[in-house]
């Protein structure tokens, strides 16, 4: 689930708990945490819904419910869901990044992961190769990175978002960097 970084705003703060999608299946359920720019939104409760009531769309964000159903994406078969939400903390790959300092233990850990994503990947070892290229450019655009060791676009940032859940690069506006934690893997310290 996409949201606004308003709306995001409003969760975390409280004062947004409620969201509206039209989907012919729903694709969140009660009980996940979303991991979003803003931290993480705990789903609880998914509930197919006939309309919504300006009070609704208020907890959703917008300023009245004509408001809410124009952006919702409108579909044949598509139904109308009402998710309750909460906040549920920040961002765990945020702490994670920022450790500059890796014990032999998390070297040891993080060797095992890499290698395990390197022996499963069809294209071949590719995570050592990535990190260095980010590491050498970093702010540059995924595409042209991609481009620099023969991957396809969503491809290459499929396999970045991997090294970011270890906690390892960070996505900027434009492109990536290394975080404190992937540079102290990289160089060894």
């Amino acid at each position: 689930m996409l949201f606004t970084a308003a709306v995001l705003d409003g969760i975390l703060g409280g004062t947004v708990t409620l969201a509206f999608r039209r989907w012919r299946r729903p694709s969140v359920r009660a009980g996940t945490v979303l991991r979003t720019a803003a931290g993480l939104v705990r789903i609880l409760a998914v509930t197919p819904v006939a309309d919504l009531t300006d009070a609704e769309a208020v907890q959703a964000g917008f300023p009245d419910r004509a408001t809410l159903l124009r952006g919702l994406r409108a579909g044949a078969d598509a139904a109308l869901y009402r998710i309750e939400l909460r906040p549920a903390g920040a961002d765990p790959r945020i702490s994670l990044r920022e450790q500059d300092e890796l014990s032999a233990a998390d070297r040891a850990e993080l060797d095992a992961k890499l290698s395990g994503m390197d022996s499963r990947a069809k294209h071949g070892p590719w995570t050592a190769r990535v990190l260095a290229l980010i590491a050498e450019c970093p702010g540059t655009r995924a595409a042209e990175l991609a481009t620099r060791v023969d991957r396809d676009t969503l491809a290459f940032k499929n396999d970045v978002r991997k090294l970011k859940e270890l906690g390892l690069t960070e996505s900027l506006e434009i492109g990536y960097r290394l975080s404190p934690r992937g540079t102290a893997y990289l160089h060894g310290s």
